[in-house]
């Protein structure tokens, strides 16, 4: 991962820290879940993200069909990523970012989770 490509994110405390190869888009969901935490969703395998600390200090949240574990710091309750359950699919919370600007200019698709689990745009 080039370190220009890079975006670090970090909880409130500090507790939690990762960082996210910067993605070609962002998601803005409206399920009930997204729409109260404010998240907007940087999609990544495994190879473009790390966690630089706290990733044990996460506690998940499963909601409905447990499909999806919303993990939130233990300490603050910032939701940081979430992480699909029978696979290895998640996504990452950059408003975390520790300079907003870093996602400027990334592209915000609006996904409709509430309904019919398609984009709106």
């Amino acid at each position: 991962m080039p370190d220009d490509d890079l975006i670090t994110c970090s909880c409130l405390c500090g507790a939690v820290r990762f960082q996210i190869t910067r993605p070609p888009k962002l998601n803005s969901c409206n399920c009930s879940a997204c729409r109260r935490y404010g998240a907007l969703w940087g999609y990544s395998p495994p190879t473009n993200a790390r966690f630089l600390q706290g990733e044990d200090h996460t506690v998940p949240y499963l909601r409905g069909e447990k499909s999806l574990a919303f993990h939130h710091c233990a300490t603050c309750g910032c939701v940081t990523h979430w992480q699909g359950q029978a696979d290895d699919n998640r996504a990452f919370n950059l408003r975390l970012a520790d300079d907003p600007r870093a996602i400027d200019g990334i592209r915000i698709r609006q996904f409709d989770g509430a309904d019919n689990w398609t984009f709106l745009d």
